[in-house]
C-alpha cells in the first residue's frame, strides 16, 4: 500500500498518520512537534522537497515513516503497550532505551515475542522501551535510590557507558554479582573478529555497537588532504570546524573515552579547541547548507551518513584506526534467568540482529548475520581490561571537564 510519496505535503501525512510525527521530529523536523506551527509552515512543503533541502535520502526516510504507519496499523499502539504494567510480582520488568532510528521495528518484533511467550505459560512481563533520544535520565529514574538489588528491573538494555558504569548506580549492584551475561555465543561476528567484545568476567551482555564515522564537507576542506584517522582530525588545522554529537551522551562520552585512552588530556583539550558547535545527527547531515560557520568534519553515528545525498559535497570517511564504538549492553538478572533466558535469547538472536544491523546499521554482535561491513572497515573499542582498571564514570567526568575548559 502507498501512504505518500514525495508531492505529499508533510501536514498531510502529519495529519492523516500522527505516529509519523515522532520519526520527523526525532530526525530534524522539531516544528512538526507543534500543532500550530505544523500548519503554518507543513502544508506547502513536500516531503520530497524537504528532504532534498535536508540532503537526505528519501527512500531511507519513508521506510521511517511507513514502519511508523504499520505499527498503528497492526493494531497496537507501541507506546501504549510499552506503558502498560501489569501487578503480578512474578512479572518481569524490562526497562531500556532503544536507538530511535530501530526502536519501532524493534518494538513491533517484542510485542509479537511477548504474545508467544505468555501463551506458552510463562510469566506477564511489563516493559519500557523508550526512545534514546529522551536520554539517560529516564532510565536513572528507575534505579535511584535503589538499594535492593531486588527492587531493580530485571533486564537494562541501553547503549554507552554512563549508566552501567556508575558506581552510584548499576556500577554497585554489578560488585554484588546481581547479573550475568547468559547470552552463550561461542564466538562475535566476524566484523569484530580484531577486538574482543566478550565481557570476560560474564556480567555485561552485549547485542551490537552504535559506530562513529566522519562526514567530510570536501568543498570546505578544499586542497587539503581528507582526514582519514582520529589523530587527523585533533590536527590543529580543523580548529572550530568539525561538528560532534555532544548532546548524544552514549556515542559522545564514548568518544572521550578513546580519545583519552589513546592521546591523553591533550587529545581530549585538541577535540574541545576543534569543535564548532553541537549537532543533531540529521543537522550535521545538512550543514553544508549552512550559510555561515561550516563545519568540515561532522562525526557521527554510521547510520546518519547514509542520509548524505549520493555524488554530493558531504562525503562519508570510515576511520582508518577504526570507528569508535559504544556498546549497546544488555544486564540481565542472575536470580531470574530461567525466566529471563527466552527474553535474553531473544534480544541477542537473529530477528533483534537483523532490525539493528540492516534497518539501523548499527552492526550486530550475533555471528549468524551479515552486517554488511567491509572487512577493511576496524573498529576502535575502550577494551574490557581498561574498563576494570578504571573508574569509568569518574573518567567521564574528567574527560567532559577537560573537553569543556578548551571551549572558551
Amino acid at each position: 500500500m502507498t501512504y505518500f510519496d514525495k508531492d505529499t505535503t508533510l501536514l498531510e501525512i502529519a495529519d492523516k498518520y500522527p505516529e509519523t510525527i515522532p520519526v520527523f521530529t526525532s530526525n530534524g523536523f522539531g516544528h512538526m512537534e507543534d500543532k500550530a506551527k505544523r500548519e503554518q509552515f507543513a502544508k506547502s512543503v513536500t516531503l520530497g522537497m524537504s528532504l532534498m533541502l535536508k540532503q537526505m535520502d528519501y527512500d531511507l526516510f519513508a521506510r521511517f515513516l511507513v514502519e511508523a504507519i504499520e505499527s498503528k496499523d497492526n493494531e497496537t499502539d507501541l507506546t501504549l503497550t510499552a506503558n502498560t504494567k501489569v501487578a503480578d510480582k512474578e512479572a518481569l520488568n524490562i526497562v531500556g532505551l532503544l536507538p530511535c532510528p530501530v526502536r519501532l521495528p524493534l518494538l513491533e518484533e517484542f510485542n509479537n515475542f511477548i504474545k508467544g511467550y505468555t501463551l506458552s505459560g510463562n510469566v506477564e512481563i511489563n516493559h519500557e522501551l523508550k526512545a534514546a533520544s529522551m536520554g539517560l535520565d529516564w532510565v536513572e529514574n528507575n534505579i535511584k535510590g535503589v538499594d535492593d538489588a531486588a527492587d531493580l528491573p530485571d533486564l537494562f538494555i541501553s547503549a554507552g557507558f554512563d549508566m552501567f558504569f556508575d558506581e552510584e548506580m548499576i556500577g554497585k549492584f554489578k560488585k554484588q554479582d546481581v547479573f550475568e551475561d547468559t547470552t552463550n555465543f561461542s564466538r562475535f561476528n566476524d566484523s569484530f573478529k580484531d577486538i574482543a567484545l566478550k565481557d570476560p568476567k560474564k556480567h555485561y551482555s552485549m547485542i551490537g555497537v552504535v559506530p562513529a564515522v566522519f562526514l567530510i564537507n570536501t568543498k570546505e576542506l578544499g586542497d587539503h588532504p581528507v582526514p582519514q584517522s582520529w589523530e587527523d582530525v585533533l590536527d590543529p588545522f580543523y580548529e572550530k570546524r568539525i561538528s560532534l554529537p555532544v548532546g548524544d551522551f552514549d556515542l559522545f562520552n564514548g568518544i572521550l573515552l578513546n580519545i583519552h585512552k589513546k592521546y591523553g588530556d591533550e587529545g581530549v583539550e585538541r577535540l574541545g579547541k576543534n569543535l564548532l558547535e553541537s549537532l543533531h545527527p540529521s543537522q550535521m547531515v545538512k550543514s553544508d547548507r549552512k550559510k555561515q560557520d561550516r563545519p568540515i568534519v561532522t562525526i557521527m553515528p554510521y547510520f546518519f551518513t547514509k542520509m548524505a545525498k549520493e555524488g554530493g559535497i558531504m562525503k562519508a570517511v570510515w576511520p582508518s584506526d577504526g570507528a569508535i564504538i559504544s556498546p549497546i549492553f544488555m544486564l540481565s538478572k542472575k536470580e531470574k534467568q530461567e525466566k529471563l533466558q527466552p527474553v535474553i535469547d531473544f534480544f541477542s538472536g537473529v530477528e533483534v540482529a537483523k532490525v539493528l544491523s540492516h534497518n539501523g546499521l548499527f552492526p550486530s554482535i550475533n555471528p549468524e548475520i551479515d552486517n554488511h561491513i567491509p572487512e577493511e572497515n576496524k573498529f576502535m573499542w575502550l577494551g574490557w581490561d581498561y574498563i576494570y582498571e578504571h573508574d569509568i564514570s569518574a573518567l567521564i567526568s574528567h574527560c567532559e571537564n577537560v573537553f569543556k575548559s578548551a571551549l572558551s
